[in-house]
């Protein structure tokens, strides 16, 4: 298979309440890049500053930097809506990582991550994918799923034999390099493939994806139950 690599350095914006929290966020990127991925670069500075950078897609936030928590990543979504966040808060509040994946953060990390999950993490957002832990995410697939039925415009999409094995894939809580892998297809390829399944069920983002594909039983719900306990979409 062969594989592409996006020489391109991506910028990650970091926010933090205290020097120290910030020192040690930064130092997660002081290692160079693996194989396959972009140099990762970090940003700091104040949060209007490093919003109003419109060139600037990934975004950092320690929860503790603000009072307001989910309520501040509303904040932020509101500006940039664009803007993709890896949230960093408290362990053990399996309603606040929920709460913070329907605010539009892409992963959600405990304090008790070390700055290998943190880097891995970030590195699976950048690809496109969703860090979480699988069961959360299968619980918050119900969630979504109780609150409303599917569009009419959106009902009954026609899937292609590999469009349906990339769905399948996702309600894994596979990341796009690993669907790669198990398709022997490229990276870029998988990216397309995830573009159009959203274009053809009328959603924006990974988790509506797989909403779409449950409430439209697209495949069996039973395979985005997988009871892993940490893992990334």
């Amino acid at each position: 298979m062969s594989m592409i690599c996006n020489t391109n350095p991506i910028r990650i914006g970091l926010v933090a309440d205290e020097p120290i929290r910030l020192a040690g966020l930064a130092s997660i990127f002081d290692q160079p890049a693996q194989q396959n991925h972009a140099q990762l670069l970090p940003v700091t500075g104040p949060l209007e500053k490093l919003l109003a950078r419109t060139t600037l897609r990934y975004l950092v936030v320690d929860l503790h930097a603000f009072s307001g928590g989910v309520e501040a990543l509303d904040a932020i979504r509101r500006i940039r809506p664009d803007i993709r966040l890896i949230v960093i808060g408290p362990k053990g509040n399996d309603e606040l990582v929920m709460n913070s994946i329907v605010a539009g953060a892409r992963a959600y990390l405990d304090l008790t991550a070390g700055p290998a999950v943190v880097r891995q993490a970030i590195e699976v957002v950048t690809e496109g994918s969703i860090w979480a832990p699988r069961r959360l995410l299968s619980r918050l697939i119900d969630r979504l799923l109780e609150a409303g039925e599917p569009s009419p415009a959106t009902a009954n999409p026609q899937l292609t034999p590999r469009e349906q094995q990339v769905l399948e894939l996702i309600l894994q809580a596979r990341s796009t390099r690993e669907i790669a892998a198990e398709l022997s297809i490229e990276e870029r390829t998988v990216k397309a493939y995830v573009a159009r399944l959203m274009r053809k069920t009328g959603v924006d983002n990974r988790v509506k994806l797989s909403m779409s594909a449950l409430s439209l039983s697209l495949v069996q719900k039973k395979d985005a139950s997988k009871d892993a306990e940490t893992g990334r979409e």
